[in-house]
């Protein structure tokens, strides 16, 4: 793993609500220009803490159904789910540094103690 996770409407089960490991759904389109801002940050975090986190993708444009479901009116916005449950709501682009610090309490302090 490493890497973000591009799902689907179709995949959002399985891969957000039916993880083993705390998920987080990047809302996201081609045309964002926030959302291309955080893509790498999401990148980056997905590679350093790979088997903590899972970070998942869903383009809003093909997959209107979840974004539907959640109430998702503005991109980037971040869901946190824990064991299926959601969690946390991230609207908008955040540094690396202020993300990762709204994801350490959802991850038992596994990210504090690496920034």
């Amino acid at each position: 793993m490493g890497a973000a996770i591009h799902i689907t409407d179709a995949t959002f089960e399985a891969e957000v609500l039916r993880s083993p490991l705390p998920a987080v759904i990047d809302f996201w389109a081609e045309w964002c220009m926030p959302c291309k801002r955080i893509a790498p940050i999401l990148e980056q975090i997905a590679a350093e803490y790979d088997g903590k986190l899972k970070i998942t993708k869903l383009d809003v444009d093909s997959n209107p159904n979840t974004p539907w479901q959640f109430n998702i009116t503005g991109i980037p916005t971040l869901l946190v789910f824990n064991g299926g449950q959601l969690v946390d709501t991230i609207v908008g682009f955040l540094p690396k540094d202020r993300l990762v610090a709204k994801l350490t309490p959802h991850l038992g302090g596994q990210l504090a103690q690496r920034v």
